[in-house]
């Protein structure tokens, strides 16, 4: 459970979620782990990397981050910069508090093979520049939060949408940095509302709770269709089990799914 950022948990959501899961056929392989409960390993890991010098404390605010993205690229004036410009990069100008550490991007370019959309190649330091590990605030972020996870619980597949494509680069960075293992990728195309962005609360969505059993078989049937495969009958569990022993990966679509009405 992702519950890092406790401004923004809501009270009882990670039970909803269980059941939620529950109804469609899918329970947990192990214990449920809450990554609120993991700061001392967090900090573990984030000394490994002070001790390598890979990360660095970083003093700039938001507002001055800001700024700096929405300035013209040098040499040129259409083009804003949007990475980080590495101002705390040789250390901290005087009189400036740590407000986050960041990540020491590596200039080589990271290749991975994505099992959906193939061979995937990105410049971190160019895309995103050294990025944080821990926020002003004080909670771990994403990025850094995530790939401890995997690696300390074992994970060899990650399936995901394809809007966290950009995410990769940064975690593969961190993962060779630590001499962690790198699961395979699969990024999957997204689903759309009728405004052609990623389908949400906005469209007027229900939460899983309020469906009814047949609404629950339903909805699985269109997941399965949406991924190129032909839904099975049953319950929800017996129609996940069926089509999970004749999934077919080269049926699922490369282009995103848009819903024409809800």
């Amino acid at each position: 459970m992702e519950d890092l950022d406790n401004a923004r948990v809501v009270r009882g959501s990670a039970d909803e979620i269980r059941r939620a899961l529950s109804r469609f056929g899918l329970e947990p392989d192990g214990d449920v782990v809450f990554q609120s409960r993991r700061t001392g390993r967090y900090e573990e890991v984030l000394r490994t990397l002070k001790e390598k010098g890979l990360v660095y404390p970083c003093g700039c605010t938001r507002a001055e981050l800001v700024r700096v993205a929405s300035a013209p690229a040098p040499g040129d004036p259409e083009d804003p910069v949007r990475i980080y410009p590495g101002t705390c990069a040789h250390g901290l100008p005087d009189g400036r508090p740590a407000r986050a550490f960041r990540f020491r991007a590596p200039e080589a370019p990271i290749a991975w093979e994505d099992r959906l959309f193939g061979r995937q190649e990105e410049s971190v330091a160019r895309s995103v520049g050294d990025f944080v590990v821990r926020r002003a605030d004080g909670p771990f972020a994403y990025q850094f939060a995530v790939v401890v996870d995997d690696a300390d619980q074992g994970i060899t597949d990650v399936v995901r949408g394809s809007d966290l494509i950009t995410s990769t680069g940064r975690q593969i960075a961190l993962q060779r940095a630590l001499h962690f293992p790198t699961p395979a990728y699969t990024h999957l195309p997204l689903v759309l509302g009728p405004d052609g962005t990623k389908l949400g609360k906005r469209h007027g969505a229900l939460p899983l709770a309020t469906l009814g059993e047949s609404q629950v078989r339903r909805m699985l049937a269109l997941a399965l269709a949406i991924l190129g495969q032909q839904p099975p009958d049953g319950t929800p569990r017996e129609m996940l089990e069926e089509a999970a022993r004749r999934f077919t990966p080269q049926a699922i679509p490369r282009t995103p799914y848009r819903i024409a009405g809800l």
